[in-house]
């Protein structure tokens, strides 16, 4: 495809040749700032950062507070005794699993319950645990104190495993902590148009639709915003959703696509994500060959048919 792939470095800037075009981004790296040009440019930045530097309206968090969903780093737990975790080490789903009986006994107060796990290879489980809460997850120094309390978060459940459960973890070590901050929640870049919760709950599909979900509304901190499908069902991602307002050559693919603050739990996950992403990629070069770079304008149905020719469901 005659790719080129620039690694370690982070867009920092946008440039504008016009109020609605994007001439090139900034982006910072060992040798200091560069400007890249391009026709056509997609925001998968996950924060809408190469979109708000462009000008684009966003919103940010899920109530008029502007809470955001609660983070988490990651880790890996090695040394686990493999044969007794396959028996049931009761780690988490209920009342009774170690994990709350261990935050009951006070001694390691920054377990606060929330703890997922799966077997990743051999002796060690990967675990999705602790919640993080960020104010605002677009500031770098309370994401750098998140990262530092993550991985305390992280050795307390060590320890807590090992003293809960010595059957599996007497053994454990820490085997590594996530390279970046889990953030659930970003900026939501306003497209031309913006996905509701009655569109979810209805299993809308759409005539520029490319793509399909059928995650649930998962909201990290928001009490009573769990919602699920069926088996089976699923609503249709509008093309809209990718082009931000007023913004000629910008598609955004990821967690920053225009939905409401409901949809969100469910399109931020990275099922989603990977679908939208295809279907951005194939748009910029429609956009290209059909429009001279205006994503807004391109031929929906036939973008639809050349998903739908690489396997695309719609």
């Amino acid at each position: 495809a005659k790719v080129q792939v620039l690694f370690f470095s982070r867009v920092c800037d946008v440039k504008k040749s016009a109020d609605d075009t994007i001439e090139a981004v900034v982006v910072a790296n060992q040798r200091g700032l560069s400007t890249l040009k391009a026709k056509v440019f997609i925001d998968a930045t996950g924060n809408g950062s190469l979109s708000m530097w462009a000008g684009a309206k966003y919103k940010l968090g899920y109530d008029d507070a502007g809470h955001q969903q609660a983070s988490t780093l990651c880790f890996e737990i090695a040394g686990v005794n493999v044969a007794d975790y396959n028996n049931g080490a009761n780690l988490w789903g209920g009342p009774d699993t170690v994990i709350e009986q261990m935050k009951k006994t006070g001694k390691y107060p920054l377990i606060d319950g929330h703890f997922c796990n799966n077997r990743v290879d051999g002796d060690v489980i990967g675990c999705n645990a602790g919640h993080l809460h960020v104010q605002d997850t677009t500031d770098p120094w309370q994401v750098s104190e998140a990262m530092l309390k993550g991985r305390q978060v992280a050795w307390q459940h060590i320890a807590a495993l090992k003293e809960g459960k010595p059957s599996t973890f007497g053994n454990a070590i820490l085997s590594r902590t996530a390279t970046v901050l889990g953030i659930r929640e970003s900026r939501r870049i306003e497209g031309d148009y913006t996905l509701t919760l009655s569109d979810w709950e209805a299993r809308r599909s759409f005539d520029d639709g490319i793509g399909r979900n059928c995650y649930y509304i998962d909201i990290h901190g928001k009490e009573g915003s769990h919602k699920e499908y069926g088996r089976g069902e699923s609503h249709g991602i509008p093309y809209r959703c990718l082009t931000p307002k007023g913004l000629k050559n910008l598609l955004t693919a990821g967690r920053d696509i225009s939905v409401d603050a409901d949809v969100f739990g469910s399109t931020r996950i990275m099922p989603c994500c990977l679908v939208v992403g295809e279907a951005a990629g194939m748009a910029a070069q429609h956009a290209i060959t059909e429009t001279d770079g205006n994503v807004h304008t391109i031929d929906i149905q036939h973008l639809r048919k050349r998903l739908q020719e690489v396997g695309a469901w719609l």
